[in-house]
């Protein structure tokens, strides 16, 4: 899924937990993803019923945090992770779980800094800047 519709993306996430809960073979990447869903039990109710989220728009206003946003950049940061992509990405996430006690606050604060870098490439019409994305992080 290089390049997926929202819809797409989104039933990757419904899909990958139902076959969970199912006891379904899982594959590789579906495999993470549940593993991240499960760090989540906030979502765990949302994904069960796909026909009343998968088309829910979720905006600054309403003051909630997009599940399906979350979920995808944590698994872009596992990428990153599993392949130290852009370079020295897993010292920094090493750096801020020592910081913080734990992976999952250090996740989310790589959350936020690859979200600004996102934002920032989008506004811009360039590819994100990874350099900005590193000094971010080593900010945290």
């Amino acid at each position: 899924m290089y390049n997926p519709t929202r819809s797409q993306a989104r039933d990757f996430f419904f899909s990958a937990w139902a076959n969970y809960r199912a006891g379904s073979p899982l594959t590789d990447l579906e495999r993470v993803a549940v593993e991240i869903i499960a760090l989540h039990p906030e979502y765990h109710a949302l994904l069960d019923v796909r026909d009343r989220y998968v088309d829910r728009d979720y905006t600054p206003e309403q003051g909630e945090t997009n599940p399906f946003l979350h979920l995808g950049l944590h698994l872009g940061i596992a990428e990153q992770l599993a392949t130290d992509r852009p370079r020295g990405i897993r010292g920094e996430f090493d750096r801020l779980a020592k910081k913080h006690g734990n992976q999952h606050s250090a996740l989310h604060d790589m959350i936020e800094c690859l979200g600004e870098t996102m934002w920032q490439a989008q506004r811009a019409g360039m590819p994100p800047d990874t350099e900005a994305y590193l000094e971010c992080l080593r900010r945290k």
